[in-house]
């Protein structure tokens, strides 16, 4: 193998939402299944610094690496297929690269220059894109450029691909251009033009395309092919189908049949094999073909947008073929959930998730619903706010502090059985102030959260403001929820769980964020376990 780094950009025209982050993720897959090191980055246009304060409606989840940077959502999918940590150098936005050239600027880095989007901005684009490759970890990195071909905000980004294509020289650096082929049903045909003008677009920013992927809901037939080929500049054996998939975990075997990763290889002078893909077909065989289904509640307030909560639904993919059963995830949205219509809504389910989320809206309904599986005895797993409503609604039904409430929510609470840590409380900026990235957790003896991990310590991701509040532990103890999990270096709860519960946990962190088709999460295992367990039983009785 080679020794230089070898690069891909993955570019994306005529509409967004194509799939650019699940292409990536699959060549990586193959390319790390032949025993290539690779890693993916994101190159994310907005002008925000980092989508931490990006309301979900907005950009789907934040996600969040072990070095504690706040992420897009597609970082997600590349630890998920390649079961390899990213870090902050895999996500860059164009807040971030002017943030760094602003600063350099100031500091009289240029030199009195006049600093201007060519060089200084597409330069820093550059050097970020290259930190990943100059490591000496990985033999290919592949760069995937947000947004679409002739947005103005991209066109830096292309810049610096142009440019790089050309510093880095033949067969060191390749892009893919990913394109919808339409089918108008009225003709009854797929149609070529948007793709054609697609690439034509990009040709005017001096970039050629190397492969064409092209997002297709039917076949391709070999004359569509070689015409897409001709006017498009690329050979024939790199007009490559991405038909639509029952699921995003097929994809690497449809890329591999299309040949994707043999012509990437050609192109960049690299030796191909047939890759490993073993584990990844027997994880597929179990989630295609389940022995048994539960139906797990998620309460959120950003259920109308799955990727509000996508780690979490893969999550429960993964866990769900570890049990070889199919999840089924039923969401809720907590701002309509009361207490008269609770039971209509819960009693039918396996299982309840309460998901995470920021400020005060939905959270009566969350807590309603910590109340109702609580009493009825349904399997829950809460995270980050989740973990907090659980608290909060433990002392004020069993702990009788009819006010306790989070600072979050009521700065005026008399019982903030949540609430700032101290060192937060003077910080006014929003972004970057929260507990964020890896941080350890030993567990207690006998615990569930022990059972399940299998070890006394821990390192789980963070991303939250907002502690349980110590002050209450004793108390709260005492009536029988118990602190399991804890920060060994600063005390604070990270784990509750309710031992006469058949399963009740509560996790201050978010274990969605470490699930991947290689290793499943154990928190979401054992709870879809706990919930298929359940399931069994409710059954059994209902029969007899």
């Amino acid at each position: 193998m080679t020794t230089a780094t070898k690069y891909i950009f993955v570019t994306g025209g005529v509409t967004s939402s194509l799939g650019k982050g699940i292409i990536a993720a699959s060549l990586a897959k193959l390319l790390q299944a032949q025993g290539y090191r690779t890693t993916i980055q994101k190159l994310d246009p907005y002008i925000n610094v980092d989508p931490g304060t990006l309301n979900p409606y907005e950009h789907g989840e934040c996600y969040v690496t072990d070095d504690g940077a706040e992420t897009d959502l597609d970082l997600g999918h590349y630890e998920r297929f390649l079961n390899v940590p990213t870090s902050q150098a895999n996500n860059v936005t164009t807040g971030r690269i002017y943030q760094s050239v602003i600063e350099k600027e100031r500091r009289g880095e240029f030199l009195g220059k006049t600093v201007q989007v060519i060089p200084h901005i597409t330069d820093e684009i550059k050097n970020r894109v290259q930190i990943l490759g100059n490591s000496g970890d990985y033999d290919i990195v592949i760069t995937e450029i947000g947004g679409t071909v002739g947005d103005i905000e991209s066109l830096p980004y292309i810049e610096a691909v142009r440019q790089l294509k050309w510093d880095l020289g033949e067969h060191n650096a390749i892009v893919i251009h990913l394109t919808l082929v339409p089918f108008l049903s009225a003709a009854g045909e797929l149609k070529t033009k948007p793709t054609q003008h697609s690439v034509k677009t990009l040709m005017e920013s001096g970039v050629m395309a190397d492969v064409l992927v092209c997002r297709t809901e039917h076949e391709l037939p070999e004359d569509l092919r070689r015409k897409l080929a001709l006017f498009c500049n690329v050979r024939e054996e790199a007009v490559i189908q991405s038909i639509d998939a029952s699921t995003i975990y097929d994809v690497p075997n449809l890329m591999l049949e299309q040949g994707l990763d043999k012509v990437v290889l050609q192109k960049l002078e690299l030796q191909s094999d047939t890759p490993d893909l073993t584990q990844w077909n027997e994880f597929l065989s179990r989630h295609k073909n389940p022995k048994g289904e539960v139906t797990i509640g998620l309460i959120g307030k950003y259920v109308e947008l799955q990727d509000s909560y996508k780690s979490i639904l893969e999550a429960f993919i993964h866990a769900g073929a570890a049990n070889e059963v199919k999840v089924n995830v039923e969401s809720v949205h907590s701002e309509y959930l009361i207490s008269e219509n609770i039971k209509l809504k819960l009693s039918h389910l396996d299982g309840v998730l309460v998901a995470p989320g920021f400020g005060e809206r939905g959270i009566e309904g969350k807590i309603a619903a910590v109340k109702f599986v609580r009493e009825q005895n349904i399997p829950f797993l809460g995270i980050c706010l989740g973990m907090q409503m659980a608290v909060i609604e433990y002392s004020r039904n069993v702990l009788g502090l009819a006010d306790a409430n989070s600072t979050e929510m009521d700065e005026t609470t008399t019982n903030p059985v949540i609430d700032l840590m101290e060192e937060q409380k003077s910080v006014t900026h929003k972004g970057g102030t929260m507990r964020l990235g890896a941080w350890d957790c030993k567990l207690q003896e006998g615990s569930i959260a022990a059972k399940v991990y299998g070890k006394d310590i821990i390192e789980e991701r963070h991303r939250h403001r907002y502690e349980f509040n110590s002050d209450y532990l004793e108390q709260i103890e005492a009536k029988g929820m118990k602190a399991t999990g804890m920060n060994p270096e600063t005390g604070l709860v990270e784990i509750v769980e309710i031992p006469t519960h058949p399963w009740f946990v509560g996790v201050q962190y978010h274990p969605e964020y470490k699930s991947t088709v290689a290793n499943p999460h154990p928190l979401f295992v054992a709870f879809v376990k706990a919930a298929l367990k359940y399931s069994k039983a409710k059954n059994n009785v209902s029969m007899a």
